[in-house]
C-alpha cells in the first residue's frame, strides 16, 4: 500500500507495471488522465483506447488513427489513440476482441473502458465495466472529492453505491463505504479477469481530504492485503 501522494509522472513507475501489460482503467474521475499519462510513461509499442464512448476533445495530444489505419503498425512510430466511429461530439469505443487482438501484437494496451458521467465515485451497473479478457491489470480510479461527500450528489449510479455498501444513498460516503464498493464481488472486481490483479488509484488529493484518503487507504489494506493503492496529487488535470 502507498498513502503517501506522488506526482502524476510516476504512476507507471509505482504501479510496478511490466514490459507487457493490458491496462483497463475503471471507476470514476480521472480515467481519461490516467489513460494519457501511461501512454507517455510506458515504453515500446502503445494503444491508447476505449470500449465505452470519449469525447473527442480528449485526444491528450497523442496521434488519433482509425480502426482501418492499421494501429499496430502506425503504434511503431509511438503511442497512438483508437477510436471508433464518431458522433458528434462523442466517439465510440472498440470492442474488447479488438482490443485482445492488439495485446497480441504490441507492448502495451491501455483502455478506458468504464464511464462515470464525470463523478469521483460510482459503482457498476451488471453489464459494467467493459474489460477485455486478456487485461492483465485492472485499475480503479476514485475521486478523493467523494469521501465524506453525500453519495446521491458526489457518485454515478449512488443507488447502486449505496446498497453495495450498506448504507442509504443521502449519507456520506465514507472511507470504510468505499473500500467495501471497490472490494465488493458486484463492485469493481466483477469483471475482473481470471489472474489479473487489482489496483486502486485515489486522484484529486489534497489538505481537505488527506485524512480521509489515509483512511480509504488503511481500510483497503486491512480488508484485502494483495490490493495496491496509490495516490495522485491534486495538481494533475483530473476533471475527466
Amino acid at each position: 500500500m502507498v498513502a503517501d501522494p506522488i506526482e502524476l509522472g510516476q504512476l507507471g513507475g509505482q504501479l510496478g507495471l511490466g514490459e507487457h501489460e493490458h491496462i483497463a482503467l475503471v471507476g470514476g474521475g480521472g480515467k481519461t488522465t490516467l489513460l494519457h499519462a501511461l501512454g507517455r510513461q510506458l515504453g515500446g509499442r502503445i494503444i491508447l483506447t476505449t470500449t465505452t464512448r470519449m469525447a473527442r476533445d480528449q485526444d491528450g495530444g497523442f496521434d488519433v488513427v482509425s480502426l482501418e489505419d492499421d494501429p499496430v503498425a502506425q503504434s511503431a512510430q509511438g503511442p497512438v489513440l483508437v477510436w471508433g466511429q464518431t458522433e458528434g461530439s462523442k466517439v465510440r469505443g472498440v470492442s474488447t476482441d479488438q482490443c485482445d487482438r492488439w495485446f497480441d501484437r504490441v507492448d502495451h494496451v491501455v483502455v478506458e473502458a468504464d464511464g462515470s458521467r464525470q463523478l469521483p465515485f460510482k459503482a457498476p451497473a451488471p453489464t459494467e465495466p467493459i474489460v477485455p479478457r486478456s487485461v492483465t491489470r485492472m485499475i480503479s480510479v476514485v475521486g478523493a472529492d467523494a469521501l465524506g461527500r453525500v453519495i446521491s450528489d458526489q457518485c454515478h449510479r449512488p443507488l447502486r453505491v449505496a446498497a453495495l455498501a450498506g448504507c442509504h444513498p443521502y449519507e456520506r460516503l465514507t472511507p470504510a463505504h468505499a473500500a467495501t464498493v471497490l472490494l465488493h464481488p458486484r463492485g469493481a472486481r466483477q469483471a475482473l479477469p481470471p489472474g489479473a490483479s487489482l489496483s486502486v488509484v485515489i486522484t484529486k488529493v489534497d489538505a481537505t481530504n488527506r485524512r480521509l484518503v489515509e483512511e480509504l487507504v488503511e481500510e483497503l489494506g486491512s480488508r484485502e492485503a494483495a490490493t495496491q493503492t496509490t495516490s495522485i496529487k491534486a495538481s494533475i488535470d483530473a476533471s475527466h
